[in-house]
Parts: C-alpha cells; sequence; structure tokens
C-alpha cells in the first residue's frame, strides 16, 4: 500500500513541477492526474500496489462529501436567499455537462472508427 501511495505522490509531484515550470495556469495535482492516466493508458494496466490503494480510496470516497454539507448547512440562509440563481446555475451546469460529454463522445468514437481498429456496430 505505501509503494501504490508512493507512486500517486511521485505523480502529483511531477504535476506540481510541470504547474510551476511549464503551465502555472493548472494545478499541480491535475496535471499529476493526467500524467497518471496518461502513463496508465500507455503501460495499459495498472499495477497491483496502486490499484490497492484506488480500491481504499473508492471505499471511503463518501467521506469526501462531509465538507460539502457541512458548507451547505452552514450556509442555508444564503442558500434560501440565493435559491433561483443557484438553481439556475446548478440547471445551466448540468445541461452544458451533459451537452459537451456528448459533443466529446462523439468525437472520440469519430476518431476511433477512423483512426482506430474499432468496427461500427449499428
Amino acid at each position: 500500500m505505501i509503494e501504490g501511495l508512493v507512486q500517486l505522490f511521485l505523480w502529483q509531484g511531477l504535476g506540481e513541477l510541470a504547474s510551476k515550470f511549464l503551465l502555472p495556469s493548472i494545478p499541480g495535482p491535475v496535471l499529476g492526474l493526467i500524467f497518471l492516466v496518461v502513463f496508465l493508458i500507455i503501460k495499459g494496466e495498472v499495477n497491483q500496489p496502486l490499484g490497492q490503494v484506488a480500491d481504499h480510496f473508492r471505499q471511503h470516497l463518501g467521506l469526501l462529501f462531509v465538507p460539502a454539507s457541512v458548507g451547505v448547512v452552514l450556509f442555508l440562509p444564503e442558500l434560501k436567499t440565493h435559491a433561483l440563481a443557484v438553481s439556475t446555475a446548478l440547471l445551466v451546469s448540468v445541461v452544458l455537462t451533459i451537452g459537451v460529454t456528448a459533443v466529446v463522445l462523439k468525437v472520440f468514437w469519430y476518431v476511433s472508427l477512423k483512426y482506430g481498429k474499432g468496427q461500427r456496430h449499428e
């Protein structure tokens, strides 16, 4: 398990370095995650220690929602005051997310059919 955590911290550190010196507008952990995903795609598999860490994080993912829940309860009066604006922002962001996801999937599907080995199944 320690080996998997070290791998995650190394990728995050690489992302921090890239953020500091190459792409200061993108957070280091985001770049580290992108680097890790690219590495795993190239490698084609997840090694066992990294898989163990991912399983443990997945089992406790619900804990990440505790601070958000506390924030909602703490700022409930402000949320009630701005309920229309918050609802509109949520609705627009969900619709845009679904639309952008559909467009990206169509582009990836087209590219995979044109340049990949995939077969079209209709």
